[in-house]
Formats: C-alpha cells, structure tokens, sequence
C-alpha cells in the first residue's frame, strides 16, 4: 500500500506531461515568440527548482531535512493539491486550444481567451501548477523541495510578466479591460 501511495503524485505528473505532449499537436503556428534571454530568464530558475523538488540527496543533508512532520495527513494534503491544481491547469490548456504554446508567443489568428478557467484567473494553467507544485512540494516535505517550489514560481511569475506584455501589445484595450476585471492567479481576488 505504502508503494502505490508513493506513487500516485508522480504518477499524476506523468499523466499530466503525456496529455501536454499529445494535446501540443495541432497548435496554431507561432508568428511572433520571445526571445532567448527572455526564455532564459523563467526556464532557468524553473530548471533548477525541478531538480531540488524531484532529485532526492542533489542538495545536501540540511535540506533534506523535514520542514513539517512526515504524516499521512501532509501526504494527503499534497496529494488533493496535485490532483486539483493538475486537473485545473488540464481544464485551462483544453479551454485555450490551438493558442496555447509552452513558450511566449503569439499565435496566427491568436484569440484573447476568456470563458471556462479563463473567467476566473487570467493565467489558470499557472494556477493550476503553482497548485500542485505546492502539493509536491508539501508531500515531500523536504526543505529542498519548498525551495524548489520557490525557483518554480518565481520563473512563472517571470513569465506571466513577459505573457502579459505580449497579450496588451496584441489586444491592446481589450486586454486591459479583461486585466481590469479577471485576477492573474488566484480566484476572487482582484
């Protein structure tokens, strides 16, 4: 039992990675992506927070200390978080269609989203993954694995900097009517 409960989270990811590669087929061709630096500047710190929240031993003894008590009750906690925030960002990525892209860029005929997910938050797949993210990161329990949480979110909240700029340069005032009335991440909170 303890086998197949240790493994439901990575299991959920790869769930969660193999409808990201299959739904990826069939995406609008890109007419206008960021450029390196930029791509550098979210996929760099969210390299390295992956490999402290998924490599056990890669960062020393101290942070591989608990950072709250090794219970099923945490276990459990983490587990609903990345059920939830992956079958949210899931939701997020079906409503965006053709338009959704694993970098920065403008797509042919690229349409501003805004039903489903999209009413809610105006960037729910990163939502959804900070979420479950957070999830792991409480299911470890580890301290390399918060900090990793951390790298992690601070590379998303870098590229919804760079999404954001690119969606007013493209949709203009409809864009900030939308920034004006939708929350970037968390529902409800303007």
């Amino acid at each position: 039992m303890k086998i197949f409960l240790q493994s439901l989270i990575p299991a959920l990811w790869i769930a969660w990675l193999a409808y990201w590669v299959y739904s990826a087929i069939g995406a609008k061709r890109v007419e206008r992506r960021e450029g390196l630096a930029s791509r550098l500047g979210h996929q760099l710190p969210m390299a390295a927070g992956g490999i402290l929240l998924g490599v056990r031993h890669i960062a020393g003894p101290a942070l591989e200390q608990q950072f709250h008590s090794h219970t099923f009750g945490w276990y459990l906690v983490g587990l609903v978080a990345v059920a939830a925030g992956l079958a949210f960002s899931v939701a997020a990525r079906h409503w965006l269609g053709g338009n959704w892209s694993s970098d920065v860029t403008l797509k042919q005929d690229h349409e501003l989203v805004r039903g489903g997910p999209y009413a809610w938050v105006r960037h729910p797949i990163y939502t959804g993954m900070l979420l479950a993210l957070l999830g792991t990161a409480i299911a470890i329990g580890r301290w390399r694995a918060l900090i990793g949480f951390v790298l992690l979110a601070a590379g998303l909240i870098y590229k919804i900097g760079v999404e954001e700029k690119f969606m007013r340069q493209q949709f203009g005032e409809a864009y900030a009517r939308y920034r004006a009335e939708v929350p970037a991440l968390i529902p409800f909170v303007v």
